[in-house]
C-alpha cells in the first residue's frame, strides 16, 4: 500500500507536514521499522522533487512568464527550507536507531554515508541564506535569458548568434562578435553584483557549518568522497601540460590556414578551409529524426529508450526569446521519466547537445528500476560519463545528418574540442577555487586571476582593443552562479567517456554492456565503484589524460584536416 496519497498537493505545505511528521515520529527500532520508514521517505520525495521539477522547467521555458516564475520562487522561498529542516530532523531520526549498522550496506551504504554527512554541515541558520542563493540564481538566468541583440535586421537571442561566429566572412563574424559581448557588458555590472553577493552568502554558510571557506564546504555537500580539491589540482596540471600545447599547436595550424596574422576571438569557430557552417539540420524535429536514426543504428534499445522520449511532454528543444539559456536532462521522479531542454538553432553543438542530454534521459531510464530515490540518483562525475560518451559513440553514425566528407568534419571538430574543452574545465574549476577561497577579494582581483588563468589554459587569441570583453568571459558560464563546484565533473566524465570510446572501437557490443551495466547502478555504489562497473579508471592525473589524448590525436591524424 503506497503511504503517499494519490491527490496529494507536493507544493504546499499544510498537505506536506502531516506525512512528514508522520515518518518522524515513527519507531526505528527494527531493521523491518528502519527499511519501511526510508521507503516512504523515498516515497514522499519522489512526489516532493518532481513538484519542484516541473516547477523549474516551466520557468525556466518561459522566464519573462510572471505566473511561472512566481511559482517557482514560492516553492523555493516556502517549501524547501522547511524540507530541509524536516530532512535534518529525519536523518537524525534514521542515524539514531539501535539497528542503522544492520542494514544491508550494498543497498544503503552510500545513503547513510551521505546522511551521516548532510547531518555535519546542517544549520538551520544556513536555510535562509541557501534560499536567498537560488533567488540570485535565478535572477541569473532571467538577466540571460532576456538578452537579446539586433543582427541583421532580426532580433535574436544570445544562442541563436552562435552561427554567426562561423560563417566565412571574417567582417561578419567580428561584427556578430562583437554585438554580443557589447550586450553582455551592459549587464555586466549587474552580473558582478549578483556574484558578489553570491560569495559573500556562500562564505557565511561555509562559516556557519564550521569551515574556513565555501569549497571545503561545498566538498562534503557534494558528498566528493572519493577525490579532493588536491586531486583537482592534479587535473588542472594535467590540461597545462597535455591539452594547452596540442590546443595551441591546432591554433597555429588555424592561424595558418586562415592566413591571418593573428588570431582573434571571431577566428576560433570558423572552418578552415573557408567552407560553409556544417548545418545538420534545419528544424528541430529533424534534429530529433536523425538522432532516432542514430542511436537505433548503435542499439535497438538505446533506440527505443530515444523514441520513447518523443511524446509531445519530454522535449523542449528550440530556441526562442523568455527561455533560459543552455541546456539541461531533468528527471520527474515519481513517473520516473526524464525531460530534455535545450536551445537548438541549427548547429552542430546543438547535435551534439541533443546526443549528451539523451545519454542522461538513458541513464535515468536504466537507473528507473532502483526502488529508493537515493539510489537512483549517481553522482555528477559519472552521471555526465553517461551523456559524454553518447557524443563519441554517435561518429560513426553522423552519415544520419552529413556526407562522409561533412561528416569528418564534424568528428573533427568534436575531437578537437574535447582537446580545448578540458583546459575550459580546468579555467571554470580554478577559477571557483580561487574565489571561494579569496573571500572579501575585489573585481579587480577577481578580473586579475581570470587573466591569469586564461593565459594559462587559454587560447593562443589576440584581444587587444577588445581586453574588457574578455575580462567578463566567465559571465556566461552558467555554472558559477547557479551551480557552484559544479564544473570538474565535465572533466573527469570526459576521461571516463573516451575510455568508453575506445572499449567501443576494439568491441561495441561490450562497450555498451559495460555502459548499461553501469548506468543500471545509478548512485548505489561510490563513484570508483561505479567507473569500474564500466571497466573505467579512475583517474585524472596527467599519465592518464596523456594517453587518452594522444588517443584523440592518433584519430585526428586520422581524419582529413
Amino acid at each position: 500500500m503506497a503511504f503517499v496519497p494519490d491527490a496529494l498537493d507536493a507544493t504546499d505545505w499544510k498537505s506536506l507536514e502531516p506525512l512528514y511528521e508522520d515518518l518522524v515520529q515513527r519507531s526505528v527500532d527494527t531493521v523491518g521499522d528502519l527499511e519501511k520508514l526510508i521507503q516512504d521517505e523515498s516515497e514522499l520525495r519522489e512526489w516532493v522533487s518532481e513538484a519542484g521539477s516541473r516547477l523549474y522547467v516551466a520557468m525556466t521555458c518561459s522566464t519573462d512568464d510572471e505566473n511561472k516564475k512566481s511559482a517557482y520562487l514560492d516553492f523555493v522561498e516556502n517549501i524547501e527550507p522547511k524540507l530541509s529542516e524536516i530532512g535534518d530532523r529525519l536523518n537524525r531520526h534514521i542515524m539514531s536507531s539501535p539497528v542503522i549498522n544492520k542494514l544491508d550496506s550494498n543497498t544503503y551504504g552510500v545513503m547513510i554515508r551521505d546522511i551521516e554527512a548532510d547531518i555535519r554541515i546542517f544549520r538551520e541558520e544556513n536555510i535562509p541564506l541557501s534560499t536567498e542563493l537560488t533567488k540570485l540564481g535565478q535572477k541569473y538566468e532571467e538577466i540571460s535569458g532576456s538578452m537579446m541583440v539586433e543582427f541583421e535586421g532580426e532580433e535574436r537571442t544570445m544562442q541563436q548568434m552562435g552561427k554567426f561566429l562561423q560563417v566565412t566572412n571574417r567582417d561578419t563574424r567580428e561584427k556578430a562578435f562583437r554585438v554580443v559581448w557589447e550586450r553582455r557588458l551592459k549587464d555586466s555590472e549587474a552580473i558582478e553584483d549578483l556574484y558578489d553577493q553570491m560569495l559573500a552568502i556562500r562564505h557565511q554558510i561555509a562559516l556557519n557549518a564550521g569551515f574556513a571557506n565555501y569549497r571545503d564546504y561545498v566538498f562534503v555537500a557534494k558528498h566528493r568522497f572519493d577525490y579532493t580539491p588536491k586531486d583537482c589540482e592534479d587535473f588542472h596540471r594535467a590540461a597545462e601540460e597535455v591539452c594547452v600545447p596540442l590546443s595551441r599547436t591546432l591554433d597555429t595550424q588555424r592561424k595558418e590556414l586562415l592566413a591571418v596574422n593573428q588570431l582573434r576571438p571571431w577566428d576560433l569557430g570558423v572552418d578552415v578551409h573557408g567552407r560553409d557552417p556544417l548545418r545538420p539540420f534545419e528544424k528541430v524535429d529533424e534534429m530529433v529524426e536523425g538522432t532516432s536514426r542514430m542511436f537505433h543504428r548503435i542499439s535497438n534499445e538505446l533506440g527505443t529508450m530515444f523514441d520513447s522520449l518523443r511524446d509531445g511532454h519530454s522535449l523542449d528543444l528550440d530556441s526562442r526569446k523568455g527561455k533560459a539559456p543552455g541546456g539541461y536532462q531533468i528527471s520527474f521522479d515519481r513517473i520516473r521519466r526524464p525531460f530534455i531542454f535545450m536551445n537548438a538553432t541549427g548547429l552542430q553543438r546543438d547535435l551534439e547537445t541533443m546526443v549528451h542530454e539523451a545519454g542522461h534521459a538513458f541513464h535515468a531510464m536504466y537507473s528507473s528500476k532502483q526502488d529508493l530515490i537515493d539510489n537512483r540518483d549517481p553522482p555528477i562525475e559519472f552521471a555526465e560519463v553517461a551523456s559524454m560518451s553518447m557524443e563519441l559513440l554517435v561518429h560513426p553514425h553522423l552519415d544520419e545528418f552529413y556526407s562522409q566528407h561533412d561528416a569528418d568534419r564534424a568528428r573533427r571538430v568534436h575531437l578537437e574540442g574535447i582537446v580545448g574543452l578540458l583546459p575550459w574545465i580546468a579555467t571554470i574549476d580554478a577559477f571557483q577555487h580561487w574565489t571561494h577561497t579569496h573571500p572579501g577579494h575585489s573585481r579587480e582581483e577577481r578580473a586579475e586571476a581570470w587573466r591569469d588563468l586564461r593565459k594559462r589554459f587559454g587560447a593562443d587569441v589576440e584581444w587587444s582593443g577588445i581586453e574588457e570583453m574578455r575580462d567578463i568571459g566567465w559571465h556566461r558560464q552558467l555554472h558559477l552562479f547557479t551551480y557552484p563546484f559544479y564544473y570538474i565533473e565535465y572533466g573527469i566524465a570526459q576521461l571516463g567517456a573516451l575510455q568508453i570510446w575506445l572499449q567501443s572501437m576494439n568491441s561495441l557490443d561490450g562497450a555498451l554492456q559495460n555502459y548499461a551495466q553501469a548506468m543500471k547502478l545509478g548512485g548505489k555504489l561510490p563513484l570508483p565503484s561505479l567507473f569500474k562497473a564500466a571497466e573505467l579508471t579512475f583517474s585524472f592525473g596527467p599519465e592518464t589524460v596523456k594517453e587518452l589524448i594522444d588517443a584523440v590525436q592518433t584519430r585526428l591524424s586520422e581524419l582529413p584536416a
